[in-house]
């Protein structure tokens, strides 16, 4: 059903294209401008939405093998993720059960054991104490209670989700509302790993009103790739999480895939017949910290922007990371250094060079609160569950999801 979903929006867009429109909300929201640099409504956003869903923290294609690992810091906390040789993806916080060290300095690689650069504690794949440095002299304990503490971790559609929590406040399949058969159409699973960057930004919500805002790409891109782009957005949505698309251009008869002859687009026929990549076009967001967009770089390379709050309100992180639908071709390592650099001074130098800006402007005081039109319900949703959330306890959080809460 999740093609015949793809069809249908493909369909709707067209229609949406032809009659120069697009279907708009009921009004207009007003946020809080102290939403974005408040203290206690950070610490409030930390505790409520980072701190206990599901975050996006690696790719299978950052670990496709038994004995791969990842580690990093989330939100001041260091997580190791490792792939078991069952080929189960697992998650930890990174400290020895011995005294708190680091385990894993940051960074990837391919391992049996993980051992303490401290006092040499050894750690299994699945996380087990498997060996403890002079272990007569140190004393008798139990080793099979002290593993490194674990963390809920889940793989879908290419993408592992991590909770910073042992137990996931909500589960992953209610969490994603359905998303992931969606998502499992970009084909992320099957897709190489070609770069990564960063880029230092403002206020986390400041970044991720930008990934649901089509409105000002004609304007804020006017000198990079934003004059071919329509200003209208079309936003479907699983729970929190939103795609924004465009309204399609009405296009001159073309020959569809797989005939000789032109035909009509709008045909439903022929929409049906689209290869995946033109159903799939579009800003996809997961909730509450990521982005997937697609670009051509000798063939179809998704960027996926991974938020991350910095450790003050008005800072944050975007890893971009560079996942390539095709196998490596001759002339395709230049498309895609090219192609990052790009899209960096895209991000940096329009993007977040505005953010930073505007943050500092709404700490003046000036202006108390900040609009989102009715052409904007993507943003209007994205700050509706920001505050839910902050306002719903751990026991009824998985209970938004599961009642599919539309928040308009």
């Amino acid at each position: 059903m999740s093609r015949e979903h793809l069809i249908a929006m493909a369909k709707r867009n067209l229609e949406f294209g032809k009659r120069g429109s697009v279907d708009l909300v009921d009004g207009i929201v007003r946020v809080p401008a102290s939403h974005y640099f408040d203290a206690d409504r950070w610490t409030a956003e930390m505790n409520a939405v980072f701190r206990r869903l599901p975050l996006t923290l690696a790719f299978s294609a950052e670990l496709p093998n038994p004995g791969d690992y990842k580690s990093m810091e989330v939100l001041e906390t260091p997580v190791l993720i490792a792939r078991g040789s069952d080929g189960v993806v697992r998650a930890f916080i990174n400290s020895c059960s011995h005294r708190g060290a680091v385990v894993v300095p940051e960074g990837t690689g391919n391992t049996r054991r993980f051992s303490c650069p401290y006092h040499a504690w050894t750690y299994d794949q699945q996380g087990e104490l498997v060996g403890v440095l002079d272990r007569e002299a140190f004393g008798d304990f139990d080793t099979s209670c002290m593993g490194l503490t674990r963390l809920a971790a889940f793989e879908r559609s290419g993408i592992i989700f991590v909770a910073l929590r042992s137990e996931s406040v909500v589960d992953i399949d209610t969490f994603l509302s359905g998303y992931d058969e969606m998502l499992d159409h970009l084909g992320l699973a099957s897709c190489r790993v070609v770069g990564s960057q960063a880029i230092a930004g403002p206020n986390w919500k400041v970044a991720y009103d930008g990934y649901l805002d089509l409105y000002h790409l004609p304007i804020l891109h006017k000198n990079t790739f934003g004059p071919d782009i329509s200003n209208k957005a079309v936003y479907d949505a699983w729970g929190p999480h939103q795609r924004a698309s465009g309204p399609a251009k009405t296009p001159n008869p073309v020959a569809a895939p797989g005939l000789s002859q032109p035909t009509n687009e709008h045909d439903p026929s022929v929409i049906a017949d689209w290869p995946i990549e033109k159903l799939t076009g579009g800003v996809w967001t997961i909730f509450p910290h990521v982005s997937i967009a697609s670009f051509d770089a000798g063939g179809r390379v998704f960027m996926v922007s991974v938020l991350f709050p910095g450790s003050e309100p008005g800072t944050s992180v975007t890893v971009q990371t560079f996942l390539h639908t095709q196998p490596e071709a001759p002339g395709q390592a230049e498309s895609i250094e090219t192609t990052m650099a790009f899209l960096h001074h895209v991000v940096q130098n329009e993007d977040y060079y505005t953010g930073l800006r505007l943050q500092k402007a709404l700490r003046t005081g000036a202006k108390t609160e900040v609009l989102f039109g009715r052409n904007e319900g993507g943003g209007q949703r994205f700050h509706r569950w920001v505050d839910t959330l902050i306002e719903t306890s751990d026991g009824d959080v998985a209970s938004l999801f599961k009642a599919d809460l539309t928040l308009t």
